[in-house]
């Protein structure tokens, strides 16, 4: 035995070194591979759980600001209410009554006058309402034991004239809040503090009712750290509790970060049973400032990574056991070593995996398109609340400007996020067609499917073709966009549209195109009824006629900018309301549009077959003018190239088979830049439309088409299609 091992020792060192050196590195680059595997998974898995996490906390934070927005609505709409009767005292119990009616979270509400404000009531005078299982009983709260003239609450909303809710408390085995306003009469004094007190049963509801993890649980704390909703029972102990809210707010101190800021994470040791995790947490983005978090445990986040890496280390010493097998099987073969060692190189490589990951909403940079002189756009929002239900959006595709305006059937949070739903399905849909009314059919039929709220969105989206001017657009029950012209014969008029269901009501509706030819010089003004519907203190309303006036004084200058005109509006808008609130959302977009003539110095055609064995002709042409323009020989092979793809194209599709049908191909060149049109009177087809092929994907795995499309953009600067007078027009640019 002894002798044996020493007989393989000297094999192994005089014969095989080389071979023991190549398992050694291929255990290091396999173990490499799979530590990098590991953490770039943990990573991808940890950004995953974060993105998820804070879109719950979003949503969960939108639910509770909207529950408390809520609450304080029904104290501001009963104001009225409360002034009318402000004379008669034993009218406040049943106004006091009714206000809690108009809330099925609200379970008491009282108004706390000032002393002696109702001498013959006493000192203090309190009606107070609560309701159980739906019945309402009013009485008088104020009482010697019970003196809410000394109550903070009282005293800041009387003296300062601020509205405050106050912390969570318990009373009666329930959670609750009270809201607490004060009411101020017709002399600009403060009368009494409303106070209205809120049930917060539902917190723990809405917080717990769905995570990502069996052991994951929500929360909700005061800035103080007092302790609002607790996950169920068992999940963690109230010392537990304490201290994931005390990291919270020693991280918040740490950084100064405002309530506003978006969420953030603080991560934790030994805490529920020893674990380790990470808890989210956002603050509400006004008073009360509560923070909302979700705690959730490594352990359990990290799982399906850890499995993962398990299975590899698994995979690995299986391969190292095999070659290695294989190394001291084959010994003597240098070559099938090798051999051995490229494949297991080759499989470490396959092991190996890239990932990556990618929010958004209005315009922003103006002027969007500072290099073309043919098209100036600008827009302006201006919400009557913190966040609006309007929206506008434009962007150029394929030589084509596609954009739309909408408004959102009511103000506030839920017209703003079915915007963004709405601003999100026309990027989508605007991307892969060029039809207006298919483009809001399918917006309509997603929204209508997804419409719980029976909201409604008025909506016009154009598609405007730059080269010549067409306006292809489709109308949701918006008001008549204005055409404004300038120049000689300078005027305004409304775009003739056809009124159309608005979008959301019936997910089956059929909507119908509109054409139009923009003058050479023209504004296309755009707004939502904000504009129109805009009340002075008067409540006279803004109206058309204004709207005209203005545009009308815009034809003066014939060089304004769509920013300029815009500017104006705004100007005549905020003169006319004055100092009155603002009563809607106000959306205005203005398109300048200016028709650039072109001098071709040189222009050429040449007119086809549909044969594909008139593409030598096509080639020779294609040549014949690129050498005459003067352009290098690599252009003139891309022009070649993307010519060809397109004419073939339309010779193997355009046509019925065996039915023969003409294909002209124009050049033009102005010293600047190469330009072919190719048009027949074959089918109607746009080949914008059609998606590229996806060339990150396998030849089998890969769809059929999309490859020539991908192919002709990539080789000419703009590509451009439309179907006019029965013909197929497509047009290839590119600047030589």
């Amino acid at each position: 035995m002894a002798k044996g091992l020493d007989k393989i020792k000297r094999y192994l060192k005089g014969q095989a070194g080389t071979r023991l050196a190549i398992i050694i590195c291929a255990a290091v680059l396999l173990e490499l591979i799979g530590i990098i595997q590991y953490y770039s998974m943990r990573n991808i898995q940890r950004e995953a759980v974060e993105r998820r996490v804070r879109t719950e906390l979003g949503f969960k934070s939108l639910i509770i600001a909207n529950n408390l927005d809520k609450a304080e609505a029904t104290l501001k709409e009963h104001l009225w209410d409360i002034q009318t009767h402000l004379k008669d005292p034993d009218a406040m119990f049943d106004v006091t009554g009714r206000l809690i009616a108009a809330n099925k979270q609200i379970v008491g509400g009282c108004i706390a006058f000032v002393p002696n404000y109702y001498p013959q009531k006493g000192v203090l005078f309190e009606p107070y309402a609560s309701k159980e299982n739906g019945i309402i009983t009013v009485k008088q709260l104020a009482a010697e034991d019970h003196d809410y003239n000394k109550h903070p609450a009282f005293i800041k909303a009387v003296n300062e004239r601020k509205e405050l809710w106050s912390d969570p408390y318990e009373y009666e085995g329930d959670t609750l809040t009270t809201f607490t306003y004060p009411l101020i009469d017709e002399n600009n004094r403060v009368v009494a503090a409303c106070g209205l007190d809120l049930d917060l049963s539902w917190l723990s509801d809405t917080l717990n009712i769905r995570h990502f993890f069996p052991s994951s649980f929500g929360m909700m704390f005061t800035q103080e750290g007092k302790i609002v909703v607790r996950p169920p029972e068992g999940k963690a102990t109230e010392k537990d509790l304490k201290g994931l809210a005390g990291l919270v707010l020693d991280s918040l101190a740490a950084r100064k970060t405002l309530p506003t800021e978006r969420s953030r994470s603080v991560n934790f040791t030994n805490y529920c049973n020893g674990r380790n995790g990470c808890i989210y947490f956002t603050t509400l983005r006004k008073e009360p400032h509560w923070i909302v978090a979700t705690v959730n445990y490594y352990d359990e986040i990290y799982e399906p990574v850890k499995r993962m890496r398990l299975l590899n280390t698994l995979m690995m010493l299986t391969g190292l056991l095999i070659l290695f097998f294989i190394i001291n099987r084959f010994a003597r073969s240098e070559r099938k070593l090798q051999e051995a060692g490229i494949k297991q190189a080759r499989i470490g490589r396959e092991l190996q995996i890239a990932n990556g990951i990618q929010e958004a909403m209005l315009p922003k940079n103006f002027p969007p398109f500072p290099e073309r002189q043919d098209v100036d756009v600008y827009g302006s929002l201006t919400p009557a609340k913190e966040v609006g239900g309007d929206l506008f959006d434009f962007f150029i595709r394929d030589e084509k400007l596609f954009f739309c305006i909408g408004d959102v059937s009511g103000k506030g949070v839920p017209s703003a996020i079915v915007m963004a739903m709405v601003q999100k399905l026309f990027r989508m849909a605007t991307s892969h067609e060029t039809n207006p009314a298919f483009i809001v059919e399918e917006m309509n039929e997603e929204l209508s499917r997804a419409n719980t709220t029976n909201m409604f969105i008025t909506f016009f989206l154009g598609i405007l073709d730059l080269p010549t001017g067409r306006l292809r657009y489709c109308n949701a029950g918006h008001d008549n966009p204005i055409i404004v012209q300038i120049g000689e014969e300078q005027g305004t008029n409304l775009l003739p549209v056809k009124a159309n269901l608005p979008i959301g009501v019936f997910g089956d509706f059929k909507y119908e195109n509109e054409e139009y030819e923009l003058p050479e010089k023209a504004f296309l003004f755009l707004y939502t009824d904000g504009l129109t519907e805009a009340k002075n203190a008067l409540h006279e309303q803004f109206k058309m006629q204004r709207i005209e006036q203005v545009l009308n004084h815009s034809n003066d200058n014939p060089s304004i900018t769509a920013k300029e005109l815009l500017s104006m509006m705004t100007e005549e808008v905020n003169r006319f309301v004055g100092d009155a609130e603002q009563s809607d959302d106000l959306t205005m977009m203005a398109i300048c549009y200016k028709q650039i003539a072109v001098n071709d110095s040189i222009q050429q055609s040449i007119t086809l077959k549909n044969d594909v064995r008139q593409v030598t002709q096509l080639n020779d042409f294609v040549k014949q003018f690129t050498v005459a323009t003067g352009v290098d020989k690599k252009v003139m092979r891309q022009l070649q190239l993307a010519i060809e793809e397109v004419v073939v194209n339309v010779m193997s599709y355009a046509y019925p088979l065996e039915t023969e049908g003409d294909i002209l191909v124009e050049a033009a060149f102005n010293g600047q830049r190469i330009k072919f049109t190719i048009s027949d009177e074959g089918a109607a087809f746009d080949p914008t439309i059609a998606k590229n092929a996806d060339t990150s994907l396998s030849a089998e795995e890969r769809p059929i088409g999309g490859l020539g499309i991908l192919l002709t953009r990539r080789l000419v600067d703009t590509i451009n299609y439309e179907r006019i007078n029965g013909r197929n027009i497509l047009t290839l640019k590119k600047m030589v």
